[in-house]
């Protein structure tokens, strides 16, 4: 785990004064901390029957696919407003500094039964709180999903995000700080 750890950079100030952001670029340039990073994010949902890794724009679609494939799983990605070709769902979700709205592809998760929720941080909750909103609502008119986790690379425990998705089943986190 102290390897994942250095390769995490901070940058103090980005994208704004204050803030103190995780950069985990040279995780994605190294190999071996690549494989083990994924392999932290994927091992607690291994034989929990996960048949679709949901991942969230942009950063989730770096993990997501990568959990999708080490699961024998699909992936649905996540996106902003206005970058999906076919009828979508979407939610509104409340920023520190406005609103966003994320979609999926109404049909997405027709086939889908078990699904993992992935992204790259959880700091506040809100992309993931916005993201198993829209699963739920997506698999209304199929009788249902069930989200059986949440995995992240990095949790910033200090911002107590994980208490927003507490009813999403078991949230994993690689790297806390």
């Amino acid at each position: 785990m102290q390897d994942l750890h250095k390769l995490i950079l901070d940058v103090p100030d980005f994208p704004k004064p204050g803030v103190l952001f995780k950069d985990f670029t040279p995780l994605l340039g190294d190999p071996r901390g690549l494989a083990l990073a994924i392999e932290y994010m994927t091992n607690p949902f291994r034989g929990m029957n996960i048949d679709t890794v949901v991942g969230a724009e942009s950063r989730g679609f770096i993990f997501g696919i990568a959990v999708a494939q080490a699961l024998s799983a699909g992936f649905v990605p996540v996106r902003k407003a206005g970058k999906l070709p076919r009828q979508v769902r979407s939610v509104q979700y409340a920023l520190e500094y406005g609103t966003d709205r994320l979609e999926m592809h109404a049909d997405a998760l027709a086939k889908a039964k078990r699904v993992l929720i992935v992204d790259d941080l959880l700091a506040t909750g809100g992309t993931l709180e916005a993201c198993a909103q829209l699963v739920r609502e997506t698999s209304k008119p199929t009788g249902g999903v069930e989200i059986v986790g949440i995995s992240v690379l990095i949790e910033l425990t200090s911002l107590s995000g994980a208490r927003k998705i507490r009813d999403c089943g078991l949230v994993q986190s690689a790297l806390k700080y």
